[in-house]
Formats: C-alpha cells, sequence, structure tokens
C-alpha cells in the first residue's frame, strides 16, 4: 500500500488524498476546491463538478492514472435536483464505458459545496 501526494503541502487530516494498491488507484472525496488558496471554486452544480473532477484528475495522475481509468465513482450532492446538471459535466469529462457509479443526495458535506466525488481507478503504468 502506497500515499499518493499530489500537492507539495501535507495534510493534518486524518486520510490520504489517495492510495495505490498494486494496480488500483483509490481516491478520497474531492470537492471543488482551489488547492492553492482552499477557496470553493464554481457557482453552478456544473461549474463545481468540472472543478472537482480536475481535482481528482490532478491526483489520479499522481498515482499513476487517469479519468479514462476509472472503475468506480461515488457522486455525494447537496441537493439531488442538481443531478442532471452533474451528470451532464460528469458525462462530458469521463469516457465510455462509463464507470460504474453511485450517486446520491446527502444531508450535509464537511464544506459547504454542491458536490464531492471518491474514484477507484486503474493504474496504467
Amino acid at each position: 500500500m502506497e500515499r499518493v501526494q499530489s500537492r507539495a503541502a501535507e495534510s493534518d487530516l486524518p486520510f490520504s488524498e489517495a492510495i495505490r494498491h498494486g494496480d488500483t488507484v483509490y481516491v478520497s472525496g474531492q470537492g471543488p476546491l482551489d488547492v492553492e488558496t482552499g477557496e470553493i471554486v464554481g457557482e453552478t452544480p456544473g461549474e463545481q463538478t468540472d472543478r472537482t473532477l480536475d481535482n481528482v484528475e490532478r491526483i489520479l495522475h499522481a498515482g499513476g492514472s487517469s479519468l479514462d481509468s476509472v472503475l468506480k465513482a461515488t457522486v455525494y450532492l447537496d441537493d439531488i435536483e442538481h443531478y442532471d446538471r452533474v451528470n451532464e459535466a460528469y458525462g462530458a469529462r469521463l469516457s465510455r464505458p462509463f464507470p460504474a457509479r453511485t450517486a446520491m443526495e446527502v444531508v450535509n458535506l464537511p464544506v459547504e459545496i454542491m458536490v464531492e466525488i471518491d474514484v477507484i481507478a486503474a493504474v496504467e503504468e
């Protein structure tokens, strides 16, 4: 088991951005945050989904993978009414055959964001 670190700054939180184990990368839940400033990016569900997937993609690259190799995704929404707009942005970034996926509305996310996504991906190297 190997920790994947895509940023120079260490986090004090008790989890890794991702773990690479064998031929698989497990990415922790990511949101639409600017990794330099910590600020939330995007005012619409689609914009927040794009930024979230940017963050997922950065971590996947650090682990030797990419969005094209995502096997499973979980999408957490603060409001299920965002489902169609999130699907539109998500579908534009991931390729066929699309990964297995679960999407759900949750009561609270750790910060005031509309979407959080975690993924499991195959290593490409």
